[in-house]
């Protein structure tokens, strides 16, 4: 006795999803099983979940001899979401359930006694299903809320193996089991949080603004206590709110992370603070299975913030170069290649030097010290970072921020608009993504007022590219003020801004 069952699933490399079909031979013989397809260890133990999951429906699973095959045969395959297609291709080549429709994606990982589990990646493989022209998915009970955020696709839950080969056509009458639920989403501590806590420091209250109004790198220098890390965590709640596509983009990445999935599309950025001690791997992404997004990954549309960031390994911050330029990460595996967007804000925080005390207390540290503390920050990631401002301590009493985050909001999206308009039909939306050339070449400005930018430059204070991103902060702050264009006034704030930092 023979038979020959299909499934669908979808692999994913990154955020790109590939249509995978599950074919199943059964025939007589000597028992044996054999998954082919470039399957990972986790796919390969799909074996024992699925033929334990089918006898508990009261099923005899195929007792001679199965070949599984996943195809693209040369695409590796990895995860567990895999369970449930190759569940139901094995029913189907046994007649248990019709045969394929064409229109229906699977996904769900199988338990021992049936009980789908939710499986990490449901949002971002709904989406691959969605995009490959597949009008229905099918997936655990616990993940329906996290692939319903999908639209143009159909998402039904089934808490079980049982259920779901009902859903599919299936005679079979499953009694009812508690689904497997998903984790809770983690609440975000950075979603109430208001300018007007933030007392004094004007300075870097606007460079806050102006980074947010024009999407610029900054880096705040000051000793601890003086309220870095309080300003950073207010930068998201004065950015954009997030469209549908970067909030599904966002929920993706997360959902691919493992991080718990969200119940409604969040359009709040993103807020990744990674600490010092992270690995190029966590920071970048990457793993020796599944190739997974590192924190500036998922902090695509929002901010990266690496607080002491001399602290970080150097070798893991020049990982960032590349990213910072291009908005993108490309990580190469054996496994194959996966690429994550990373259009993110980077935001740096440091001590003045190792005590921290520098230009505002008794400080210990010699010159050297203190050379070889800001050292680990290189000169090519910090040419990169367009606005670099002094944090100090503020005394009792200070006047509070002159702004709440509702204020700023909505200077931040005036200024934003106002660069949209001029940026019409490039794909670019804030002047800190345009590159130089394309700065130069259609928004030339008069040389008098570049003079004090090509004075720094011939000092060795800038660098070409240190000049380019100033005029673009130049335009972000006359954005900001409602102008045409930079005047001189934006021109020396942009530069002071660029150079805040004293030696």
């Amino acid at each position: 006795m023979s038979g020959f069952g299909r499934a669908a699933c979808i692999a994913l490399q990154g955020l790109a999803g590939i249509s995978v079909q599950i074919e199943v031979h059964a025939a007589s013989g000597l028992p044996a099983v054999f998954i082919v397809g470039l399957p990972d260890q986790a796919v390969r133990q799909a074996q024992h979940r699925t033929w334990s999951a089918i006898a508990r429906m009261g099923i005899a699973a195929p007792s001679g001899r199965v070949v599984i095959n996943l195809t693209p045969a040369s695409l590796p395959k990895a995860g567990t979401h895999f369970d449930l297609a190759i569940a139901i291709a094995v029913l189907r080549a046994t007649g248990v359930v019709p045969p394929d429709d064409g229109e229906t994606a699977l996904i769900g990982e199988l338990g021992l006694d049936g009980r789908l589990r939710p499986v990490t990646g449901t949002l971002p493989l709904a989406r691959a299903a969605a995009e490959e022209g597949r009008t229905r998915i099918v997936v655990p009970t616990g993940s329906v809320g996290e692939a319903s955020l999908v639209e143009g696709i159909r998402v039904l839950g089934a808490p079980s193996l049982a259920h779901a080969a009902a859903l599919l056509g299936a005679e079979l009458d499953p009694e009812p089991v508690d689904a497997v639920p998903a984790p809770a989403a983690v609440p975000r501590m950075h979603a109430d949080l208001d300018l007007a806590d933030v007392v004094g420091n004007r300075d870097a209250v606007q460079a806050l603004e102006i980074a947010a109004a024009g999407a610029h790198h900054l880096m705040m220098v000051g000793p601890p206590g003086a309220g870095k890390t309080m300003l950073a965590m207010r930068l998201p709640g004065i950015l954009p709110a997030l469209d549908t596509d970067a909030a599904l983009q966002v929920a993706s990445l997360r959902s691919l992370a493992g991080e718990p999935p969200p119940s409604t599309l969040d359009v709040l950025p993103p807020f990744e603070h990674p600490h010092h001690s992270a690995t190029a791997v966590s920071l970048i992404g990457g793993g020796s299975g599944a190739i997974r997004p590192g924190a500036a990954a998922r902090a695509t549309h929002g901010v990266l913030f690496l607080d002491e960031a001399p602290e970080f390994p150097r070798a893991v911050l020049d990982m960032l170069r590349q990213p910072l330029e291009s908005g993108t990460i490309t990580i190469h595996r054996a496994i194959g290649v996966a690429t994550f967007p990373a259009r993110f804000q980077l935001l740096l925080a440091a001590n003045p030097c190792p005590c921290g005390l520098f230009g505002s207390g008794e400080c210990t540290c010699a010159p050297q010290q203190r050379r070889r503390y800001f050292g680990r920050l290189s000169g090519p990631l910090l040419d990169r970072v367009d606005l670099q401002v002094r944090v100090d301590r503020v005394a009792p009493g200070a006047d509070g921020a002159r702004r709440t985050t509702a204020e700023a909001s909505a200077r931040v999206a005036a200024a934003r608009e106002r660069a949209a308009q001029r940026l019409a039909g490039t794909g670019w939306t804030a002047m800190g993504h345009v590159p130089g050339p394309w700065l130069r070449r259609n928004l030339p400005l008069d040389r008098a007022l570049l003079e004090p930018l090509e004075r720094a430059v011939e000092r060795g204070a800038l660098t070409m590219r240190g000049m380019d991103r100033a005029i673009r902060v130049a335009w972000t702050a006359a954005d900001l003020d409602g102008v045409a264009g930079p005047t001189r006034t934006h021109i020396g704030r942009a530069l002071s801004l660029r150079k805040g930092i004293p030696a």
